[in-house]
């Protein structure tokens, strides 16, 4: 049997209110079948307690089909075993949720089986255990056959002994779960849990052995870009839906802009609040979203930002929050991806300057090379990052996002204390080889605690004249202004580096006095350094630097009487 669970032309059936499962059910008489259960459901909590077959729209349907439609009867083999449903906040999901789970309860046939409705925390819990007991104590007919133990938010089938249970999470709760069957609940917030992707892989854990299983992932997007499990997740899903990836095990239902609507601002129309919004008319209204979004326009960028990704799924990038250094605007559109390979951007470039900032145990090290392009005189900016496994520690709200950047090879995690100066050495040193660099201002830093980093570079070859405090703070304002100036008008590329971008998301600007001052966001958590060293290069390469090895060319060009 083949089948693909690719949908290419996805953008086209969204905006035209299509189904987004690109293949019917594998085994039509295993969807009906559940279908049957599903649709007898009572959703208790809406006016009338009508069954999901009365108050649902047939986008459910197609979703439940596709998941228990895809289980093998014959072989007792489930086709399909993963999926994520991507939907905007109030469209009924955790309800939608419970009814899953409740539906493989009953079709399930594995006895003392373990299905796990698993949530980030206990309030996440309680709204899919709430409807999912509701289910079963107003409808006669499941009482005979399934119990609600309230206490321990489970539901016991009395013929096979299996058990639903719905769990918030945590390393106790989880250890040890052989569960067949798996609902995640709200994935965003995974994403920002540290070792959530070993916590998903724990409780997952028990489909090896339970072919007839699934796995479902229920989420809207994150208030803030997205990290960690969630990213990972959505991305793969994207990439299946996208036809990038053939992976006929994994279908993705993903409610969300396309990429056009999204640049051109569309999303904020009503007219369209129904891509990422299916519910619309049943669950969730028109007028309210209309009026919710004005009230978070008004707010301002911090109402604005949960809103959109909330009840539009539109997805957090860097220039959606108040206060932002202006650059963050136009940072996307001056990426030139051929230069985050270090030899490339180095055989372009007739100079290069470098700047270097932070590299506290738990901090991040920046570097940033710039260097001014051959023919065009374009800037070229290069980044890198360290950090030490104690940062992690310290900073557990941030570890999930470093640790994903470093498989993009610009962000590097150091076990020993000299490591990340080491690596740092290791590039100047090989900019210093090619004779990029300028015989005078070559590399500036903070001129506060940099004694090893100058050590070590000294050790190299690098002059005392090469090194050069650059001031800091309110003093950087020019500098921090020409950068953004220059990112709008194209004259600065830069490699398009995820971990950059990330910290340019977290850069904000304070007025102090007639100066803007350039720093991180509130939370101490969020980090700047590669940024900062970013202006501590650019304020070098506004001396309009010459290369060593141009100094003999420059003159013999312009020869000096010497007297």
């Amino acid at each position: 049997m083949h089948w693909t669970t690719a949908c290419p032309d996805w953008e086209r059936r969204i905006v035209a209110g299509e189904t987004l499962i690109p293949l019917e059910p594998l085994f039509p008489d295993e969807a009906q079948a559940a279908l049957d259960v599903f649709k007898s459901l009572k959703v208790v909590d809406v006016p009338g307690m009508p069954t999901f077959g009365e108050c649902c729209d047939q986008w459910v349907f197609d979703f439940v089909a596709a998941i228990f439609g895809a289980y093998d009867a014959a072989t007792g083999k489930r086709l399909i075993t993963e999926f994520m449903l991507l939907i905007s906040k109030k469209n009924a999901k955790s309800t939608i949720a419970a009814g899953i789970m409740i539906t493989a309860l009953i079709r399930n046939w594995r006895h003392l089986n373990e299905l796990l409705l698993l949530a980030p925390t206990i309030e996440v819990a309680n709204n899919s255990f709430e409807p999912a007991a509701a289910m079963v104590n107003y409808d006669e007919e499941l009482k005979g056959i399934l119990t609600v133990h309230d206490h321990k938010r489970t539901i016991k089938h009395e013929t096979t002994g299996a058990q639903l249970k719905i769990v918030a999470a945590d390393s106790d709760t989880l250890s040890g779960k052989k569960a067949g069957f798996v609902l995640v609940d709200e994935l965003w917030l995974f994403g920002k849990k540290p070792k959530a992707a070993a916590m998903l892989q724990e409780a997952t854990g028990g489909l090896v052995s339970k072919p007839e299983g699934f796995v479902v992932y229920l989420t809207t997007h994150s208030d803030e870009p997205a990290t960690g499990v969630f990213k990972s997740k959505l991305e793969y899903f994207r990439d299946v839906r996208d036809g990038k990836i053939e992976d006929p095990q994994k279908l993705g239902v993903l409610y969300e802009f396309p990429q056009k609507m999204i640049k051109s601002r569309d999303y904020l129309k009503p007219e369209h609040f129904y891509i990422t919004n299916p519910n619309l008319g049943r669950s969730v209204r028109l007028e309210w979203l209309t009026s919710k979004l004005r009230e978070a326009l008004d707010s301002g960028d911090g109402d604005k930002q949960s809103f959109l990704a909330k009840h539009l799924n539109v997805p957090i990038g860097m220039n959606m929050h108040r206060d932002r250094w202006a650059g963050a605007d136009h940072w996307e559109r001056a990426t030139l991806e051929v230069i985050r390979d270090l030899d490339a951007f180095l055989e372009r470039s007739e100079v290069v300057v470098a700047g270097i900032d932070g590299g506290g145990l738990d901090d991040l090290l920046g570097l940033c090379l710039i260097g001014r392009e051959k023919v065009t005189n374009i800037w070229l900016l290069w980044s890198m990052a360290c950090c030490h496994e104690i940062a992690l520690d310290r900073r557990k709200q941030i570890s999930e996002i470093l640790r994903g950047f470093e498989s993009d090879g610009d962000f590097f995690i150091c076990s020993q204390v000299q490591d990340d100066i080491l690596i740092v050495a290791d590039i100047l040193e090989q900019v210093l080889d090619s004779g990029l660099f300028p015989e005078q201002n070559a590399i500036g830093l903070d001129p506060v605690g940099v004694a090893a980093i100058i050590d070590e570079l000294n050790q190299r070859g690098f002059t005392e004249g090469q090194l050069v405090g650059v001031p800091q703070g309110y003093r950087l304002s020019g500098v921090t202004k020409g950068m953004a100036r220059k990112l709008a008008d194209g004259s600065l590329v830069h490699g398009g580096s995820r971990m950059m971008a990330w910290c340019v998301s977290n850069a904000k600007t304070e007025k102090r006095g007639n100066a803007d001052y350039v720093t991180k966001q509130a939370s101490g958590s969020m980090k700047i350094d590669p940024v900062v060293a970013a202006f501590n290069a650019f304020d070098l390469m506004s001396r309009h630097p010459v290369a060593s090895n141009n100094n003999i060319n420059e003159f013999l060009a312009n020869p000096v009487m010497v007297i």
